[in-house]
């Protein structure tokens, strides 16, 4: 029954109810039992797909819409027929799908089953919902509808694979279930990139290929990847205490970012540098030695884009019309605000989307070679006025 499960919608469910309908009355099979199994199937991969570990999921099929809806169960239970994990033992635990608690705890020494809150609710909770409640009911709680199995949406996320194979410049990874494709411009410059070698990506889109195939599009270069690591690695960032505003990168070589935070007390760069530098190392390590600049972001222009430029120091930001800026520096820091080939204020103008004009205090009049750059969405509305 698993194959039904896969990629299927609404209708696709009401036609298969009265396939079903029909191979039973042709061959004397009982209906309802098969719709059981399909019931079944559904809410494994359900599980699968959206569920919590040792979460225990039903299905339902409407015969005549084809609807579908799906809940989960736990058990009432109080102290004297489960007990509560030591730390090691909730590590340890394993629960497998949507089978019952007692053919997937471990009891030794007539200990009582393992607790597990996806699974159980104690009594109190359960009379909370339900009054009459009592030790060995299930209550049903209303799970959202969802049925793009096989699919599900991971796009903006970072998954793990290993590499498969190569063509033509692109790279093929296995991702499990799954494959991935990273095209040739998707990847960083100079990394090595060894075939069965395991490695994190960033999904940018889930397409069809010609065959009417998922085909998930991974990157290695994409800004928000550097993002995305930062909120595997910062707790912070991860429950929305610090918020990365912006990201700006040349893969492979160097990347800024913008975070902020209101929480009184929080420093957002400092969260995101970790104790002795921990977190962003742990970034770095991911993606070699690529530079990361973190900045802190401001309301205030001027501040912002003072901060854009580190690690240069900014003498004084002057903002002309809309979304322009002219900095100027001190002489010794005026290649530091450039950087090499202009690097530095290059990006400074992406992750901020003004046009920065960077000149030295001392001759604010001199335009500096690689000094002035503009932000993508900049250039493209110059274009377009041009072309009116």
């Amino acid at each position: 029954m698993e194959g039904l499960s896969k990629n299927i919608n609404q209708m696709d469910l009401k036609q298969i109810v009265t396939i079903i309908n029909q191979i039973a009355k042709e061959r004397g099979i009982d209906a309802a039992r098969v719709l059981e199994g399909v019931e079944d199937s559904l809410a494994t991969a359900y599980r699968k797909e959206y569920g919590q570990k040792g979460e225990v999921v039903r299905a339902k099929i409407n015969s005549s819409t084809g609807e579908v809806n799906f809940w989960q169960i736990k058990e009432v239970v109080d102290e004297s027929i489960v007990r509560i994990p030591e730390e090691k033992e909730a590590e340890d635990s394993v629960i497998e799908d949507n089978k019952p608690q007692e053919e997937s705890d471990e009891i030794i020494e007539n200990k009582l089953p393992l607790y597990h809150p996806e699974r159980h609710i104690f009594i109190a909770e359960a009379q909370n919902i339900k009054p009459d409640a009592v030790i060995g009911d299930s209550l049903e709680f209303p799970l959202e509808p969802k049925l793009d199995f096989g699919r599900i949406d991971k796009e903006g996320k970072i998954i793990s694979g290993i590499i498969h194979r190569f063509d033509r410049g692109n790279v093929h990874v296995d991702l499990g279930r799954i494959s991935g494709i990273m095209f040739a411009n998707e990847a960083v410059p100079g990394e090595h990139y060894g075939a069965s070698s395991r490695m994190r990506f960033y999904i940018v889109t889930i397409q069809e290929n010609r065959r009417g195939q998922p085909e998930i599009i991974l990157s290695r270069a994409h800004p928000r990847f550097i993002a995305k690591l930062f909120e595997l690695e910062v707790p912070e960032i991860a429950d929305g205490t610090v918020v990365i505003k912006g990201v700006a990168r040349e893969a492979g070589s160097r990347t800024k970012m913008a975070v902020f935070s209101d929480a009184q007390g929080v420093d957002p760069i400092g969260s995101c540098v970790g104790q002795r530098g921990t977190r962003i190392m742990a970034v770095t390590n991911e993606i070699g030695h690529e530079k990361i600049d973190i900045v802190e972001w401001s309301a205030n222009p001027e501040e912002y884009l003072a901060a854009s430029l580190s690690p240069a120091q900014v003498k004084e930001v002057q903002v002309f019309g809309k979304n322009e800026a002219r900095v100027l520096v001190p002489a010794n820091q005026l290649s530091l605000a450039i950087g090499k080939g202009g690097q530095n204020v290059r990006l400074a103008a992406k992750l901020t989307g003004w046009k920065i004009d960077v000149r030295s205090e001392m001759n604010p009049n001199e335009e500096q070679e690689d000094g002035v750059a503009e932000s993508i969405e900049a250039v493209e509305a110059t274009e377009e006025a041009g072309g009116e």
